[in-house]
């Protein structure tokens, strides 16, 4: 019995969370007025795309030091380290769960 009563609880507790999205929507919250993800797409961005962006910011920042040498002499570091760590990061981290866009993020440098 106690094994049902906490799947309920987690079941429950899970629904809540998944209907947080339509909820900031309907208070006007301007992170989810441009999108309103559906539970399928953030639990794939979840479990599939934030692993890989994760991996491809570690991998980004790794090219950078590799390509330091090449691109510091002409100038250009600053703008290889915005594409090969800043947009992963970006992506990986400041974007809401199963949106497609950043979030609150403003890069007034664009």
């Amino acid at each position: 019995m106690k094994t049902f009563r906490t799947a309920a609880v987690i079941a429950t507790f899970s629904a809540c969370l998944l209907t947080a999205p339509v909820q900031a929507a309907n208070n006007g919250d301007e992170l989810y007025q441009v999108e309103a993800p559906s539970a399928f797409s953030m639990i794939a961005d979840l479990v599939i795309a934030r692993p890989i962006l994760i991996i491809g910011t570690v991998a980004g920042a790794g090219l950078f030091v590799v390509t330091l040498p090449f691109t510091a002499p002409v100038g250009a570091a600053k703008h290889s380290a915005k594409s090969f760590v800043v947009e992963p990061a970006r992506a990986a981290f400041v974007r809401c769960l199963g949106c497609t866009e950043t979030g609150r993020y403003q890069d007034d440098n664009q």
